[in-house]
């Protein structure tokens, strides 16, 4: 901690130092009529070094602040869409000085070109553009190391970007979407020394027909434009690694090859290592959209298919005892024509891994934090997991009034888990231990099918017609091997040194969603919606379960109860009305969709259906405050409905100690929720404030009656009288300081009320997460740089609460040249309120690499987790439980790598 206080009091230092050598350079920008024009740029060129001493954007009255050297001659250069570029000369004094310029209309596209060239950051329109060489400071190797630099801009663990506070959905290069948009492959790949701009794309819609008629104020999209060196010509890189100083080998292999032109591009990226790092997590691929839109989300209707699959155990933040990854991926796109464009990717992930854990389960007495029992394990796990993605798209635009698109996503998978685990049961102070090993394996596959036709017939009338197709089917087989018997099924027989229980399960789903939408501009500001769409799904569920006896012999448990044969299908045909309308400051958008549901499920030689009529209304209202200052305000009225697995009233195993079944005549939710979104951004001096508050409501949801005997659970959904509900709310504040230093706060906090059944008692839960954060850092051109942070998380579970303390500093340097030092440290203080748990632990990482200017070649020394820590903590929740777990995390490894740049 005193470390930190020093380094922390030198950065005060540096800062003041740098206040005290510069003077202050402030005016207004206006135009012929003393009007000031925000989000003009005006920029401070050094005249006898000819450098780029700063830089501001003008804020909404046309204000603009230069720190400036003292004594100093400058080129002042100004720009304004639509104004004539404007261009002076001052000299600085001892003392600050003010300065008001005022520009003249009849603005030279092309000059202004030139000093968005120069400006490290300029405004276009709806666009931003950063230029990347302004925030390099020679350590960056990715994009994401450049993102993180950019003023407005963050990059999470996972590889999501955030601009202005709202979600970048869409990842482009060259205007070219770069794996269909997915930002994490493009921010951990792209290589840094390629990028020229990064334009970030404010209320952006790729469907240009629609961008004036639809609210497109949450779209942000990504383009990377490359430096002239890169078009025409291969580039990116190739790595390999090897171990130092391990007992095993240790290997990192990754070349990665990049080629833009105007006719084609094609992306190559390939990682093959067994050293922790996972281009392509489980988790990214099942969100992995394949960038298919969510076309009804208009529609006032929530039926969404659930994936069948069986738990099998993720890792945390791609940490686990061993992890061995093979991994390729290429996208291309190909101009067929001016109006047809192809593109695609296919991506192939392999990769084994160990896990060590340790956990403790608390089941709760209902409505009480006292234990009702407790569960111990100590667990050891080894999966293999084969994943494929593969996407053809096809876009057909002759003319502006006209686009066709195509697309088809396929996704497979191969995954398979052995578990063995060895299990304390804790109730009424009585313990029992045994052994339990279990198998789960699955093999999903998925394609959608996408085909949107847009056409403008004229200037009054726009038609939009969408059709998805899901085609998924599912076949996760479990298997428990216990020494004691878990559940007492009809058809079982008791008496064996060894309960063998198996589960096959099989689901087919076919779903169809189609709309059409038509749009009249009955004014320039104003225009009249009308939807008509359709959702159809038909699904087939099976399961049977079978005991195999210490004979071998296999026992089928052919009851009723123990098998399913289900057949459902959901229909929903609505008719929606929306008018959108601008009047000064507010745009309205208030909407009612009509809707007709049908729904039938047969089994057990019986068929149930329910057949009803639901209007539902949404309301969208904005209040553009100014040009980058907004409020939002989003009602809407959803009918939530389930699938096919909780209709299923069969048994279905959930996890060895865990038995759920359907309930047929389960009746859909209804959900109120209301959201207030505040966004304020300042170019001035990029000044970033974003608050969102929600609140939900849900009422006749589907929740769980659970009936625990200490050791196991049987469990089953019903339509709960009482409504759960949800408030969150989250807040930003994020700027820069003069050019080199940037800080951010940030809070989030989400509170949950639950009522479930536990042992025929109604049981409310409630539960609060609270995360804060807050980091601080430089961006110097020939100095050390710093970020330091810290972030605390408290989960509070009734009265069961969990605290992770988290200080993290990273430490980035280039020097001599030709060197390049990052270090990157955290440090983690896990503890609950009874004081139960109390753990410490950090991971440090380094790397120092040397590569000569102007040299294809780069030598590299890394280490990571090089204080050698060997376990993280984590807590989770349950509506019935808290859980506390332990997981064992890879030793420290020391890599020598080389790398040649193209």
């Amino acid at each position: 901690m005193k470390n930190t206080i020093v380094v922390v009091v030198a950065l005060f230092f540096i800062t003041s130092l740098s206040f005290a050598q510069s003077v202050k350079l402030e005016g207004l920008i206006t135009d012929s009529k003393a009007t000031g024009l925000e989000m003009a740029n005006v920029m401070a060129v050094n005249k006898a070094t000819k450098a780029m001493d700063a830089y501001a954007i003008t804020n909404d009255k046309g204000k603009f602040l230069l720190n400036l050297k003292p004594n100093t001659a400058y080129n002042i250069k100004i720009s304004y869409l639509g104004m004539q570029n404007k261009e002076l000369e001052i000299t600085t004094t001892s003392e600050n000085s003010i300065k008001n310029i005022a520009l003249e209309e009849g603005g030279i596209e092309l000059d202004g070109v030139e000093i968005v060239r120069e400006m490290p950051v300029s405004i276009k329109g709806d666009t931003i553009v950063y230029n990347a060489d302004s925030f390099k400071s020679g350590t960056e190797r990715k994009l994401e190391d450049i993102l993180k630099k950019l003023p407005g801009v963050e990059v999470n663990a996972d590889g999501e970007i955030e601009v202005e506070g709202k979600r970048v959905t869409k990842l482009m290069v060259e205007g070219k979407d770069f794996f269909d948009g997915d930002t994490k492959l493009g921010v951990k790949n792209i290589p840094a020394d390629a990028i020229d701009k990064i334009q970030v794309l404010r209320n952006y819609n790729e469907i240009g027909a629609l961008k004036g008629v639809e609210n497109n104020q949450d779209n942000i999209a990504m383009n990377i434009k490359l430096k002239s060196g890169k078009k025409n010509f291969w580039f990116g890189d190739m790595t390999a690694g090897i171990g130092v100083a391990h007992e095993e080998s240790r290997y990192l292999i990754n070349p990665k090859l990049f080629y833009y032109s105007p006719k084609y591009s094609i992306n190559l990226i390939t990682n093959f290592n067994n050293i922790g790092e996972l281009p392509l997590t489980v988790q990214d691929y099942f969100k992995f959209t394949g960038g298919f839109r969510g076309m009804m989300q208009k529609g006032g209707s929530s039926f969404n298919v659930s994936s069948n699959d069986l738990g099998i155990s993720l890792l945390r933040n791609n940490r686990a005892k061993e992890i061995e990854t093979k991994f390729g991926a290429t996208n291309f796109a190909y101009n067929v024509n001016k109006a047809w464009t192809l593109s695609g990717f296919g991506i192939l992930s392999s990769s084994l891994t160990d896990l060590e854990t340790s956990s403790q389960t608390n089941i709760l007495q209902p409505n009480s934090s006292e234990i009702f029992s407790t569960e111990n394990r100590q667990e050891i796990t080894n999966q293999k997991s084969n994943l494929g993605l593969f996407k053809l798209s096809s876009s057909y635009k002759p003319s502006a009034r006209f686009q066709f698109d195509y697309d088809v996503l396929t996704k497979l998978s191969k995954q398979d888990e052995n578990n063995s685990l060895l299990r304390e049961s804790i109730v009424n102070n009585n313990s029992k231990i045994e052994n339990i090993n279990t198998i789960k394996n699955q093999n999903p596959i998925s394609v959608n099918q996408n085909l949107s036709l847009y056409f403008t017939q004229s200037d009054k009338n726009i038609f939009a017609f969408e059709m998805q197709h899901l085609f998924q089917e599912e076949d996760p087989f479990y298997n428990a091997n216990l020494q004691s018997q878990p559940f007492s099924f009809a058809g079982y027989v008791a008496g064996q040194n060894r309960n063998n229980i198996n589960q096959s399960r099989f689901v087919k789903t076919n779903k169809i969603d189609a709309k059409l939408d038509y749009y009249y501009m009955v004014t320039p500001k104003s225009n009249i919606n009308v939807t008509l769409g359709n959702t159809y799904s038909h699904q087939n569920f099976n399961s049977s379960i079978f005991q195999i006896l210490d004979n071998e012999r296999v026992n089928n448990l052919t009851n009723n109860a123990n098998t399913n044969d289900v057949t459902y299908n959901f229909n929903d045909t609505f008719l929606g009305l929306h008018y959108k309308i601008l009047s000064g400051k507010f745009t309205f958008t208030p909407g009612v969709s009509l809707h007709s549901y049908n729904m039938t499920n047969e089994q057990l030689g019986t068929s149930n259906s329910q057949n009803f009529f639901r209007a539902l209304p949404d309301l969208l209202a904005i209040y553009q405050i100014k040009k980058s200052e907004t409020l939002t305000y989003n009602f809407s009225y959803t009918n939530n409905f389930t699938d096919i697995n909780r209709l299923a009233e069969g048994f279905v195993f959930s996890n060895y100690n865990s038995l759920t079944k359907g309930n047929r005549f389960l009746e859909n939710a209804t959900v109120q929720e209301h959201s207030l979104r505040y966004f304020k951004y300042n170019m001035f001096n990029f000044e970033n404030i974003t608050a969102v508050a929600s609140y939900s409501k849900r009422v006749d949801a589907i929740k769980t009656s659970a009936v625990f005997n200490g050791v196991n659970q049987t469990s089953s959904p019903f339509n709960s009288d009482f409504a759960d509900e949800t408030l969150s709310g989250t807040g930003s504040y994020g700027r820069s300081f003069l050019k080199n230093y940037k800080a951010s706060l940030a809070a989030s906090l989400n509170w949950s009320k639950f009522n479930n059944i536990q042992n025929n008692v109604l049981s409310t839960n409630e539960s609060l997460t609270q995360n804060y954060t807050f980091k601080a850092s430089t961006n110097y051109k020939i100095m050390p740089n710093l970020e330091l942070g810290y972030n605390v998380v408290t989960n509070d579970y009734n009265n069961a609460t969990f605290y992770t303390e988290r200080p993290f500093a990273k430490l980035d340097y280039f020097f001599l040249r030709s060197f390049s030092f990052v270090a990157e440290y955290e440090f983690y203080h896990y503890y609950n309120n009874a004081k139960t748990v109390n753990n410490e632990y950090d991971f440090l990482s380094a790397s120092l690499i040397y590569q000569k200017k102007g040299s294809k070649l780069e030598y590299k020394v890394s280490g990571t987790n090089l204080l050698n820590t060997t376990s993280l903590n984590d807590d989770s929740f349950t509506q019935f439980a808290t859980r506390t777990s332990q997981y064992t995390v890879q030793p420290r490894y020391v890599i020598f790598s080389l790398k040649y740049n193209l």
